[in-house]
């Protein structure tokens, strides 16, 4: 392949990576582009949910701001988050200037409301479409721009020398060895690692190759333990993991267990709309008591037109398998959803290797702490995709401040063994059953053995060659286990059977790092998360 254009190089095409280059464009900079599929895959497409906001007339940034303490159970980086809610509705703003077309209900922008939040605050676009409408305007919005396009090309890896980055590796789809290319400012907004799991809501492409890519070079990873899972996907044999977004519930809709009866109550005061960890674990309880392999979700108390109308991508998918909402409950599972921690940064996007920022959902930038609140991972990406377009055009020191606490983890050279389906299901059935909705010790000393196997087959042999997508995969599931199996207690997204209860000695971070990334690779800090004041990874 042709080495990219001058400028930054922009690496992922989701809500963060598509906004980063459309600003940086619009503002004199030539970003490229690249996405190791097609150009509209990313997990944006496929968000129903919404993009949250406080732009009601009954709502404020403060409110905002308080349900995302309250959900993220104690980790929250109230700076990052202060931040979010606050720019929150300037970025929204822009979408409405670049041609998102949000629903409207008499020419005011309509606002409905999910679990965990005090005000209905989620704006939609489409109904249910929200990612997918985001997705085609910002994409057709960056062609219309002339921005440079590099579409099933992959970072493989990057050399960094003196906590700089000096040198990329992209492989294009087919090709082998790859093109080095000497590095500018690189942006990962490479997204999540959903698809890691057996079950999931996640594209084939959320295997968390830019975490391992930016873990490889020496960078801070942190809160790698958080993974958030969805409560309600759809469940057939056969049948694709299709979401079956959390506005359901929020406009009425109950879960109700294989008996028929409504549970949720019983598990949280809010009930079907307590937060995601709570109504996860609550099904997961359920299908095992009841030995179901799935709960219901249970609409058809809502009215048929109103449902056709607010849930049109929902509506037609379940037809496809003769479900009409309105009349029949919906089978539903939890999946693996959101990958909440990844690659430290500070509030401008910064990681710990000068020269590397990240955004979107592969960045830790500490806004969601321990749990996601529902439908700020979009805005999440706009806001500091913003501020990551700002040190491209102003790049100034900095970074993200130390954890409190940090994990080495030695990457020992492999043996560069070929790996195929086999492996990819080896991994994906190992996270899913060790490092999945409830963890254990041994579980997870048991999954860290077999990947770290895995990974002495088939990881690169020399600190050069291009690791295998494969051979990133193992690494990303590594490092969550890794982190997992650190954190001796259950809080947010991370439940541990055998530490059942938040412990406040762990009211702290944990980074990883490898054993030879320089020293100063992030700011020593060893306050606790209520201290944090301007600079703090999730």
């Amino acid at each position: 392949m042709a080495p990219p254009s001058a400028g930054p190089l922009i690496v992922g095409t989701g809500i963060a990576g598509l906004y980063v280059a459309i600003r940086g464009r619009e503002l004199g900079l030539r970003p490229t582009l690249v996405t190791k599929s097609a150009l509209e895959e990313s997990n944006t497409r496929y968000a129903q949910g919404g993009i949250a906001a406080a732009i009601g007339p009954d709502d404020r940034p403060a409110l905002h701001l308080k349900d995302t303490i309250r959900a993220g159970a104690g980790l929250v980086d109230r700076g990052a988050a202060r931040i979010l809610v606050e720019e929150a509705p300037r970025r929204i703003a822009d979408l409405v200037r670049l041609g998102v077309p949000f629903d409207t209900v008499e020419g005011q922008i309509a606002l409905g409301r999910e679990a965990a939040h005090s005000r209905s605050r989620i704006l939609h676009a489409g109904g249910d479409a929200t990612g997918l409408q985001i997705e085609e305007t910002l994409r057709a919005r960056a062609i219309e721009l002339g921005v440079e396009v590099h579409e099933r090309t992959s970072l493989r890896r990057i050399v960094a020398e003196a906590g700089r980055s000096v040198r990329v590796l992209l492989v294009r789809e087919g090709e082998r060895g790859g093109t080095w290319i000497e590095a500018g400012p690189v942006v990962l907004a490479t997204g999540g690692a959903g698809s890691l799991y057996r079950d999931s809501s996640n594209p084939s492409v959320a295997t968390g190759e830019g975490v391992a890519v930016a873990f490889r070079a020496g960078a801070l990873v942190t809160d790698m333990e958080f993974i958030q899972f969805h409560p309600t996907v759809f469940y057939r044999e056969g049948a694709p993991r299709y979401l079956m977004t959390e506005a359901i519930r929020g406009e009425g809709a109950l879960l109700r267990n294989g008996r028929g009866e409504r549970f949720m109550p019983n598990y949280h005061p809010d009930a079907e709309l307590a937060p995601r960890d709570v109504v996860t674990r609550a099904i997961r309880t359920e299908m095992e008591r009841t030995r179901e392999r799935c709960v219901y979700l249970d609409a058809t108390g809502l009215p048929r037109d109103r449902l056709l109308a607010r849930f049109p991508t929902i509506s037609r998918f379940l037809a496809g398998y003769a479900l009409d909402p309105s009349r029949d409950m919906i089978p539903v599972t939890p999946a693996a959803h959101f990958m909440i921690g990844g690659v430290s940064t500070d509030h401008e996007g910064r990681s710990s290797i000068r020269g590397l920022l990240a955004c979107g959902e592969v960045a830790a930038t500490g806004v969601h702490g321990a749990n996601r609140l529902a439908s700020n991972s979009l805005i999440e990406g706009l806001v500091f995709g913003e501020r990551v377009v700002r040190q491209l055009l102003h790049p100034a020191s900095g970074g993200p401040a130390a954890p409190s606490q940090r994990v080495m983890v030695r990457e020992a050279s492999g043996a560069g063994a070929e790996a195929g389906p086999e492996e990819v299901a080896e991994i994906r059935d190992v996270l899913w059953n060790e490092v999945g909705i409830v963890r254990s010790g041994p579980g997870l000393r048991r999954a860290i053995r077999q990947f770290e196997h895995l990974h002495r087959r088939i990881a690169p042999a020399g600190p050069e060659d291009p690791p295998t997508p494969i051979a990133n995969a193992a690494l990303a599931a590594l490092l969550i286990a890794r982190a997992a199996l650190t954190r001796e207690e259950s809080r947010g997204a991370h439940y541990r059977s055998d530490f059942p209860r938040a412990r406040p000695e762990w009211r702290r971070h944990l980074g990883l790092l490898r054993p030879s990334a320089p020293p100063s690779a992030a700011r020593s800090r060893s306050r606790p998360a209520r201290a944090r004041k301007a600079v703090r990874p999730t």
